[in-house]
């Protein structure tokens, strides 16, 4: 079953156990099990498809030690409790870096220091959202897994609008990348990221058709891409300027191939193409393109014993190592284990 279709399975799944789709329904994926939200309670859990994460046993906000069904549910009600989302009252706005390599601060990075002048993101309770503010974009991505299905949640859309942020399917807060590109274009932006899930199979190349028919910059930021097949990952490979591994093996073994630079080694992010390079910039005191030389590869890591001829640099708000590698993807055992 794809991606897409095991989504609709599950919003059938929904309306069969309780006689029909809530008017306010959310649904995210942690540790790949999807977790349907309504009026602030979960309503549907899968069970998870990943055994290990280093990432969760680590947080310390969401501390895993079993990966079951329990944990996963408890994390996403502690996102409620502590953050508001799936709620009128969610957090977004933030100042703070979360994640070191996430998505939300990369942009809010680029977007402070006009490498982009727009970010096309996705919120819970308002769909695509168009924006051009950093602590919009990382208020609304600071902690969350992803969004695969929402509905409007009239105060979220209200508060997005108040604080700069352009909500692009006001009535329905549909999720529509594309469509939010387009809309960005027609606002008048130039420089603009976009995060595609990649679970979900928007397709790529139509991003690439609408930056050269309008004489633009559109980077790609391809993130949740846990469980897509390998003809994904070579979309992926193909036309993303940067692409987070997840706990994909195929990220792993298709993308990682083609990067240019990877960004860590227990769950990697990979960079692509020279636009991701410039992108990536905007997130360091350093143009990585200085150190870089023809055809070689690159690994930025607080690990620099896998480097030759590294150099210290700052990458948001931590100091860590880049250097050059013989070869790409750089693999090591703690690294997510997927079920699937």
């Amino acid at each position: 079953m794809k991606s897409r279709e095991k989504l609709e399975e599950f919003l059938k799944e929904i309306e069969r156990e309780l006689g029909g789709l809530p008017k306010d329904l959310h649904v995210t994926r942690m540790c790949c099990a999807l977790v349907a939200v309504s009026y602030g309670k979960i309503v549907k859990a899968e069970k998870p498809r990943l055994k290990y994460c280093p990432l969760r046993v680590s947080d310390k906000l969401y501390k895993f030690k079993n990966f079951d069904q329990e944990e996963v549910c408890e994390a996403i009600r502690l996102k409620i409790s502590r953050f508001g989302y799936f709620t009128p009252n969610r957090e977004l706005s933030r100042e703070s870096i979360e994640v070191p390599y996430g998505a939300s601060e990369m942009m809010k990075c680029a977007l402070e220091k006009k490498a982009i002048d727009a970010a096309v993101i996705v919120c819970e309770g308002a769909g695509t959202v168009v924006t051009s503010s950093p602590t919009l974009v990382q208020g609304i991505g600071a902690r969350m897994t992803g969004v695969f299905y929402t509905t409007p949640i009239p105060e979220i859309i209200r508060r997005i609008e108040d604080v700069g942020g352009y909500v692009v399917f006001r009535e329905a807060a549909r999720i529509d990348q594309i469509e939010g590109v387009r809309k960005a274009i027609e606002l008048g932006y130039k420089k603009i990221a976009v995060t595609v899930n990649g679970y979900l199979g928007e397709a790529l190349s139509e991003f690439r058709r609408l930056e050269e028919s309008n004489d633009l910059s559109v980077t790609i930021l391809v993130v949740c891409t846990t469980g897509i097949g390998k003809e994904r990952a070579e979309e992926i490979a193909e036309y993303a300027d940067l692409a987070w591994s997840c706990a994909s093996l195929h990220m792993r073994e298709v993308v990682g191939r083609k990067a240019k630079i990877q960004i860590a080694t227990k769950i990697p992010v990979y960079v692509l193409s020279e636009k991701g390079i410039d992108f990536l910039s905007s997130y360091s005191d350093e143009n990585l393109r200085r150190f870089m030389g023809g055809g070689k590869k690159y690994l930025i890591s607080g690990a620099h014993h896998f480097m030759k001829n590294y150099r210290r640099i700052k990458m948001g708000n931590f100091d860590t190592y880049f250097g050059e590698v013989d070869g790409l993807p750089l693999r090591v055992e703690d690294e997510p284990a997927p079920l699937i």
